[in-house]
């Protein structure tokens, strides 16, 4: 009881402390140099975490100030310790009743298992690449799952790649050529597009076959 109520107070200040100086954190990181890599990487983790802001426009803050291939590092490093850390409260800080709420909260629960069950790290993987997917849902599926931790931190931060570049590339291109940002939207468009669609299709045969596994063993349902 002691450690889940220590963990919601620190949470609760980080909360405060973002939503009164989140402004004053990305001007610094706007002006900062690359000497201060670590802090900004703590700060886009905090950022992701307890997202007061949504983290998009961090990333594009973050891809701006240090260009796009160490901006995307540093966010992506930020965004997968945030999903790491979240896991860790659920499964480790005595938080399994959140994440269970937050499971019923989500319509696409039922989905998430049935991909689960079938491949957890591919699971994770694919479904981070997708944005109607809430990261949240999958931090808390992920928690009160088998899964290990290895397999979710590989695959989780796997998964968070293109989204992570993406954001980093278009803060960077605002300030050197914003015309470019039409060229990726429209490629990154594409990629979602392929990834949707490939999920849609596996979800599709996964909930056939687990229809036909249920008529042909009706005593296991």
């Amino acid at each position: 009881m002691l450690r889940k109520t220590l963990v919601l107070l620190g949470a609760v200040g980080i909360v405060l402390f973002l939503f009164f100086y989140h402004e004053s954190l990305l001007q610094w990181v706007q002006s900062t140099e690359n000497d201060y890599v670590v802090l900004t990487t703590i700060i886009a983790t905090l950022m992701s975490l307890f997202p007061v802001i949504p983290y998009p426009l961090v990333g594009g803050v973050v891809g701006a100030a240090y260009g796009p291939v160490l901006g995307a590092f540093v966010i992506w490093m930020g965004s997968t310790f945030a999903s790491i850390i979240f896991f860790s409260m659920v499964r480790y800080g005595g938080f399994h009743k959140l994440g269970s709420k937050i499971l019923l909260k989500y319509a696409a629960t039922k989905k998430v298992t049935l991909l689960f069950e079938r491949n957890a790290f591919l699971s994770i993987t694919i479904l981070r690449m997708i944005p109607v997917i809430p990261s949240i849902l999958i931090n808390a599926y992920a928690a009160l799952s088998r899964v290990s931790f290895l397999s979710y931190a590989v695959a989780s931060g796997l998964g968070k790649i293109p989204a992570m570049t993406l954001f980093a590339l278009v803060g960077h291109t605002i300030v050197t050529n914003p015309i470019e940002i039409v060229y990726m939207i429209v490629i990154y468009g594409i990629f979602l597009a392929i990834i949707y669609t490939g999920y849609r299709l596996w979800t599709k045969n996964i909930e056939a076959k687990t229809v036909i596994n249920k008529e042909k063993h009706p005593s296991q349902v």
